[in-house]
């Protein structure tokens, strides 16, 4: 599939200046809206997303992520703030802002009775784009549409469907892309094919920002995660960073014999009986072993022993980002 690239910049020698880091392809700068009947539904949101990056907005229902992404493409006027995408105010220099952005959105709206060639094929040409009937072939056959390029879309499955809205996005080229909530409604399996698209579409250049419930698309895919709730940005983290800061590990011990409770020789440990007293958990920080009341985990094994407290077996497990998601929600409402 024929996608700009982002530009890469030549390494600094040793005697030259550091190269500045690239300006973000969008920029987002005191957005707010608010409606007639005095709802808002966005707070002074600042967000920047990187150029190439696949960002994964996250956030419950009603917490603004859809009015945000229909802001940026111009489809919902802003109350107050600005909106660059690739230096472009999508106000002023709506059609150049607009002309780099695809959108796939959540509604399966495409007239039922056209082909789904037809249906794509028009898609490229409302941005003025001359006809390329190579890209489509080439963008129908990386959704695995090709063979349904001459049916009706009252034909196809909801997941087919919902590849549709895809191609439609991708028809006129667009070097940034916006997925709400793409997988919705979708199996499993479906979901995961169209997952490996969007990682080749982030190869080929084009930057993803993907809106989502499923908690485990967002740890799979994104690199930076941002969490929006009540209408206002709550926190922007890569990845990984999010799960080691705000994540705990928890160790479990298997124990031979159960116990009716924890002896008090074990008090001061943060310690719980699971599974009818047969388990002992252990939560711990992992990412600040100097916590208050934390001790090595070879500490607690020893006393644990000398308690008279026999395991078969242990295992240690790291949080989810949906239960840092769940957590981070309930602290701000």
């Amino acid at each position: 599939m024929s996608h700009p690239t982002a530009t890469v910049s030549s390494p600094a020698t040793a005697s030259s200046a550091p190269v500045a880091e690239p300006a973000p392809v969008i920029e987002i700068i005191g957005l707010s809206k608010r409606y007639d009947s005095g709802f808002e539904a966005l707070k002074q949101v600042d967000l920047e997303i990187r150029r190439g990056e696949i960002f994964a907005l996250l956030g419950p229902n009603g917490a603004g992520k859809t009015t945000l992404i229909s802001i940026i493409c111009g489809l919902v006027n802003a109350s107050a703030g600005q909106v660059l995408v690739d230096g472009h105010d999508n106000v002023s220099a709506y059609r150049a802002a607009r002309a780099k952005i695809g959108l796939v959105p959540q509604e399966l709206t495409s007239d039922a009775f056209e082909t789904v060639w037809n249906t794509v094929r028009f898609s490229r040409g409302l941005f003025g784009r001359k006809p390329d009937d190579a890209h489509i072939e080439r963008v129908l056959k990386s959704l695995s549409l090709w063979d349904k390029r001459k049916n009706k879309l009252i034909t196809l499955s909801g997941g087919m469907k919902r590849r549709v809205l895809i191609a439609k996005a991708l028809a006129h080229e667009p070097e940034i892309l916006f997925l709400d909530e793409p997988t919705a409604g979708v199996d499993v399996a479906l979901r995961r094919d169209m997952w490996e698209v969007v990682r080749e579409l982030r190869a080929s250049g084009v930057t993803i920002i993907l809106t989502t419930h499923y908690i485990e698309e967002a740890e799979e895919m994104a690199d930076r995660i941002g969490v929006i709730n009540g209408g206002e940005i709550v926190l922007v983290r890569e990845k990984q960073a999010l799960m080691r800061q705000l994540g705990s590990k928890q160790l479990t011990l298997q124990l031979q014999q159960p116990l009716a409770s924890v002896p008090p020789a074990l008090s001061h440990y943060p310690l719980a009986l699971d599974e009818g007293g047969s388990v002992l958990v252990y939560t711990y920080d992992a990412s600040d072993p100097n916590a208050q009341g934390q001790v090595p985990i070879s500490t607690l094994l020893n006393d644990i022993e000398a308690a008279g407290i026999r395991f078969k077996d242990l295992h240690t497990k790291q949080s989810s980002l949906e239960e840092i998601f769940v957590k981070l929600v309930r602290e701000r409402q």
